[in-house]
């Protein structure tokens, strides 16, 4: 396990959206550049960059072209190596986004593997064996190419699925996970990560990781057995490098050979990610909310410490769980919760276990947009608009005409900005950079696995407060609108470190007003 993950603390980027410098309405690997010093005294010390390899971009980048090319729009592989260069210097890690699940259709291995006559990269994809072949429970395209055959999709219609093979193959056109075909394939992605790991990003934020083999591999025991062979191969050659999983079953990530996995709103967790920030919608009784940190919601805690505790106790010795303040495919929190709300959801993520990821512009309070979809974003669109950097044109974020910027900025008259929340104290920005310096500087609030659950213990209804130890510290955060006071087990001397509106603890009370958030030191 790399020592350094113990104190990460990550920021994503969405290339397109954080910083134009040539003009031309995109953001690009300079821009990044320019504002690595911003990163570090935000008190992120790690980067994860959303695709930035060559692509067609019908799914934001999501759909590699080539592999070991940066895709233009941003910059070129030079000026890559040169952002991994500068990052290094100030301390900070880059982690690219790695999509080994597919490709675009326009990738050199699919134009070669989809002509009639057989080539060596024939296998490279899943193909039936006829052209009007159907791909039972699999998304297939046909009447496309010039092979006598349809073709397995990842995801999108322009996502051929590689071929890793099948669990329990089925017919005969299903392969084997052990056929040299496959083997091949996965050797292919391995020199992709040598190739940009020797060109000196610190790992990668694998998308879709569980979706590798196909064919009856519910329990993703042959992806799993496919990530831990790329593992051992990083742990002889990179040590120092990192696998950050897009799986959101941290059981099974981590068993895998993930250093880390995401938690969020996927299949297996319907219900724990949601309920802090996201279980909103309607009804018939109209528009309802009950995540537990939105004020008079009267969210229940236990939806997420059910799920989230089972995860944690199966996988605290063997890799992280990251929780984040959002990504590039979840509508913003801003979206639903107010800044004292997003204070106070941002106070728990930061000092919890595990390795935090913060999203470019949540530090701010960035609103999610309303837009049309852009490079397959759909709904998510409006969570990837330009980077508030100051008032005035654009906002900062380019010297383009309006009309010529990847995505229009937020042009409401009180678009929160980065400038002018460095200058209020009392600002979210001010609150991200305070919890971010708290954890930097005690390693008991950093990723280690030390967490005891102080209250709620039953399982009857909570609202608030949730109460948690973290080694030496005691971590207390009440999103309800009522105060609330409870129990600790056993007279605690305790020493307020950090604070959110008013709490306090006396004896072995600990009392939080309506919407409060403390840590002390025990």
């Amino acid at each position: 396990m790399p020592a350094w993950l113990e104190d990460a603390v990550f920021y994503e980027i969405y290339p397109q959206s954080f910083l134009d410098t040539n003009g031309d309405g995109i953001g690009d690997f300079q821009g990044i550049i320019q504002k690595l010093n911003y990163i570090k005294n935000l008190g992120c010390n790690a980067l994860w960059i959303n695709p930035c390899f060559d692509s067609p971009f019908k799914d934001g980048g999501y759909d590699v072209r080539d592999y070991q090319k940066a895709a233009p729009r941003y910059g070129t592989n030079d000026d890559l190596k040169r952002l991994f260069t500068e990052a290094h210097q100030r301390g900070i890690r880059v982690l690219l986004d790695l999509v080994p699940g597919h490709t675009s259709e326009e990738h050199s291995w699919f134009i070669e593997s989809s002509k009639a006559k057989p080539t060596e990269y024939r296998n490279r994809f899943i193909w039936t064996d006829h052209c009007f072949k159907r791909a039972e429970g699999l998304g297939f395209i046909g009447g496309e190419t010039e092979r006598e055959a349809t073709y397995i999709i990842n995801f999108f219609k322009c996502q051929p699925a590689l071929n890793y093979g099948f669990l329990k193959p089925k017919e005969a056109w299903q392969l084997p996970m052990d056929h040299p075909d496959c083997i091949a394939t996965r050797e292919a992605m391995q020199e992709v990560m040598r190739f940009w790991l020797d060109a000196g990003c610190d790992g990668f934020r694998v998308d879709m990781a569980g979706s590798l083999v196909k064919g009856d591999d519910a329990d993703k025991s042959g992806t799993q057995s496919i990530w831990r062979t790329i593992r051992a191969m990083l742990d002889a050659e990179y040590p120092e490098a990192v696998l950050v999983s897009e799986w959101s079953f941290p059981k099974q990530a981590i068993n895998g050979g993930f250093h880390i996995d995401f938690f969020l709103d996927f299949t297996e967790n319907q219900g724990g990610y949601r309920s802090l920030f996201r279980n909103y919608g309607t009804n018939a009784t109209g528009s309802s909310d009950t995540s537990f940190f939105k004020a008079g919601a009267k969210g229940n805690i236990h939806a997420f410490l059910d799920e989230y505790l089972d995860q944690y106790e199966a996988t605290k010795d063997k890799g992280y769980i990251s929780l984040v303040t959002g990504n590039h495919d979840t509508i913003r929190l801003a979206y639903t919760l107010n800044p004292q709300e997003l204070a106070l959801a941002y106070g728990f993520i930061f000092t919890m276990p595990g390795v935090p990821f913060l999203y470019y512009g949540d530090e701010i309070g960035m609103r999610y947009l309303s837009l049309p979809t852009k490079e397959g974003g759909y709904f998510r669109t409006g969570s990837r608009t330009p980077m508030q950097w100051k008032a005035g044109k654009n906002l900062g974020f380019s010297d383009a005409a309006a009309d010529k910027l990847y995505l229009a900025v937020d042009l409401s008259p009180d678009a929160p900005t980065v400038e002018a929340q460095e200058q209020d104290p009392g600002s979210l920005l001010s609150t991200v950079k305070a919890l971010l310096k708290l954890r930097h500087e005690n390693p008991d609030l950093q990723s280690r696995a030390n967490l005891e659950i102080i209250y709620p213990q039953d399982k009857s209804p909570s609202s608030g407060p949730l109460v948690y130890r973290r080694g030496n510290f005691l971590v207390a955060v009440n999103p309800d609108l009522t105060a609330k006071s409870i129990l600790i087990p056993g007279k605690v001397s305790a020493k307020e470190v950090y604070s959110i509106g008013q709490s306090c603890i006396n004896g072995d009370t600990c009392r939080m007003e309506g919407q409060s958030f403390g840590v002390w030191a025990l």
